[in-house]
């Protein structure tokens, strides 16, 4: 592990206008550089480069970052990895942080795996290239595939001798020990005697290389002529601590540059699915191997790219695959094609019976929206009204894991026309969907909060109480108020407050939800977040607090109002920039999220810092302290405006949805008049005409 002062020299030794050199032509454009974009395929110049913040950004694609954010896109690198990169380049040695005894053993037990794969790769590869077998009867698989030699040395491909002890002793003479033959799965021992077999006699050879470019696993194909009444056609290395089958994705490596440039990837089954298409001309696609898609596998490709086309035989098998893992797919944001190809054809023998251009054209005509497949293939010629309405709800249930309100509202619209459906009834069988998810949710962090409790209990003798980062000194209950007069802005100054001044009765908080606003404020923390814009502020208690930041303003108001951002990420940040403004009186809110772990968070952060127009140096002002305290408050109300108008929608929908139900309608009547007396009067506050 890289120790934190070296991490903290290699982020000072780079320069951005240095690093992106290496890589894109710049040219000087007024205080800034500007170049075409290395992300996507810039006709004119967008991507440009802040000598003076040391960030890069491309205004097309809204891709860039620091020194290190650049190299991880760029190179598909990990953090550690873009750091090693750096050091490389600046001449700075690496220290590594002392690790454990356990810590060295098992870093030297993955080393010792990754270095026996690399050597078994290379064992295969000269098998298949140079033994009389190898040539006659690998090289002869492949041929007859189609397959060229610089896609067999593009992916590695190779040849297990049929003799069960030939990778073995071969290993053995190399000085390779028995241990990590067999904790990578290379060979077994056979129960009846003990003996070391080769797992993969006789058979050609697909390795799994992961997307930093290490060999993690092997996959092995009977040939054809020992495939027929075969069971297990193929055989893959088996779990270990380099290899975990739900989070690799086959051909990610090969195909990680093109997906990112495409802004696609193509799904496909099969190893020979994948080169048949790099062969073709087709390189941004993998295959998750016939397995369902995970979680991992789904983050890993959206490290890459939002859009997802699943290419399947047309046949009924082929149908049922393009089904699975697609709602945990549409969970994690991204927008899926599906392409069943003629009946007959996989994409192997498709992508050699076509040119790329041609491949291409064929998705780009015959893709379908896969709310749309899924439509078609449940209801296709149903006429039972049960089996109909179990195939509406289970595209419904489909819809309601859409995390994107207005992609949700779209195809439900959408279906209503299609399936013939008052939109009305598909609105509210999916929010019960939404519903149920959410409670689901919350039940299961209640029992991790319980059980987390327990342990600490159990740890401690006693409950460990701990409050929200930031929030100390001071909580959201604890009235902080800042002195100065008439002209002082109240921190907890929310709806809660708003409402006791209108003499109105209090309703229930609704927590936030992701809009304009909540970008402006985040956008704020970031250019802000550690300025000072209050001094001696008071609590409730008659404690003194020194100094109050944007993001500590921000937080605690927010917090006393049960609000959150809603967004994640926004919480994340508003969270941590809070944290770290209390703790370091020097905190600088831009440089600590764009050299943050997270790698969104950066990207974020560094779209929020670059200044989408340049002035002039005798226009650029720094904003003064009250301009601050004025813009902070002024969107904090504005916020809250934003939710209690989303209160009041939630409120109609729901009370239309009530009708029937006398004493529900009364109390959402109530609490709509009360949330829209509040409402009037943050409008009035604001100086708003708009007040209902």
């Amino acid at each position: 592990m890289i120790d934190r002062a070296t991490v903290d020299r290699i982020l000072d030794a780079a320069n951005i206008v240095d690093v992106v050199s290496e890589f894109v032509n710049l040219r000087k454009a007024g205080v800034n550089y500007k170049g075409l974009c290395p992300f996507h395929d810039d006709k004119t110049p967008s991507f440009m480069v802040s000598p003076s913040k040391n960030i890069c950004h491309c205004f097309a694609c809204g891709k860039g970052g620091t020194p290190v954010g650049f190299i991880m896109e760029h190179e598909q690198m990990t953090y550690p990895e873009a750091l090693r990169w750096l050091a490389r380049k600046y001449n700075i040695e690496i220290k590594e942080r002392e690790l454990t005894s356990e810590e060295r053993q098992q870093e030297n037990d993955r080393e010792s795996m990754f270095i026996v794969n690399e050597w078994a790769a290379k064992y295969f590869q000269e098998t298949l290239k140079n033994d009389v077998d190898g040539r006659a009867i690998g090289m002869q698989y492949f041929r007859s595939r189609g397959i060229r030699d610089d896609i067999i040395e593009k992916f590695q491909l190779g040849y297990a001798l049929p003799q069960r002890t030939a990778l073995s002793e071969a290993a053995r003479k190399a000085g390779y020990k028995e241990e990590y033959l067999l904790k990578t799965g290379l060979c077994y021992k056979r129960e009846s005697d003990g003996q070391l077999v080769d797992r993969y006699a006789g058979r050609v050879i697909f390795p799994w290389v992961s997307t930093s470019g290490k060999v993690v696993a092997f996959g092995g194909r009977l040939l054809d002529s020992r495939t027929k009444g075969v069971q297990q056609k193929y055989v893959n290395s088996p779990d270990s601590d380099i290899y975990h089958k739900e989070q690799q994705l086959y051909g990610i490596f090969q195909a990680k540059r093109q997906i990112a440039k495409e802004d696609r990837v193509f799904m496909v089954e099969g190893y020979t699915d994948v080169i048949a298409m790099h062969q073709c001309g087709l390189e941004n696609v993998v295959a998750n191997s016939g397995t369902a898609l995970s979680t991992y596998q789904i983050k890993l490709l959206h490290r890459f790219t939002n859009n997802i086309v699943l290419l399947y035989d047309g046949d009924e098998a082929g149908i049922h695959a393009a089904m699975r893992g697609t709602d945990m797919l549409l969970a994690e944001g991204m927008n899926i094609k599906v392409l069943i190809l003629p009946d007959g054809d996989d994409p192997d023998s498709f992508a050699r019976k076509h040119t790329a251009a041609d491949f291409r054209k064929y998705i780009d005509e015959h893709q379908t929206d896969f709310i749309q497949f899924k439509s078609d293939m449940l209801l296709r010629g149903v006429t039972d009204p049960i089996k109909r309405s179990e195939a509406i709800n289970s595209i419904v249930r489909s819809i309601s894991v859409i995390t994107d309100p207005i992609v949700r509202d779209t195809y439900v619209s959408d279906c209503s026309h299609r399936l013939g459906v008052n939109e009305a009834t598909l609105i509210a069988q999916m929010n019960k969907y939404i519903r149920s998810d959410i409670e689901q949710r919350y039940k299961d962090a209640r029992r991790e909060e319980e059980r987390a409790a327990r342990l600490a209990q159990a740890g401690n003798g006693a409950a460990v109480a701990g409050g929200e980062p930031g929030g100390s000194p001071g909580s959201a209950d604890n009235g902080l108020n800042a002195a100065g007069g008439s002209d002082a802005v109240p921190v907890g100054s929310g709806a809660t407050a708003v409402a006791e001044e209108g003499g109105v009765r209090q309703a229930p908080a609704a927590k936030g939800v992701p809009n304009n606003v909540a970008t402006m404020i985040v956008e704020m923390l970031v250019r802000h977040g550690g300025e000072v814009i209050f001094s001696n502020v008071e609590t409730d208690d008659g404690q003194t607090i020194g100094r109050l930041t944007v993001a500590q303003y921000v937080y605690y108001s927010l917090n006393a109002d049960n609000l959150s951002l809603g967004n994640a990420l926004y919480d994340q940040m508003l969270s941590e920039a809070a944290a770290q403004s209390e703790a370091d009186p020097y905190f600088n809110a831009e440089q600590y999220f764009a050299h943050h772990q997270n790698y969104e968070i950066v990207q974020l952060a560094t779209n929020m810092a670059f200044d989408h127009f340049q002035l002039r140096k005798s226009q650029q002002k720094e904003p003064t302290t009250e301009y601050l305290r004025e813009q902070a408050s002024r969107l904090l109300m504005d916020f809250r405006l934003d939710v209690t108008d989303q209160r009041l929608k939630q409120l109609k929908a729901e009370i239309s949805l009530a009708i029937g139900d006398q004493e529900r309608m009364l109390q959402l009547m109530e609490q709509y008049k009360d949330v829209q007396n509040i409402r009037n009067t943050l409008a009035r506050k604001l100086g708003t005409s708009i007040v209902v």
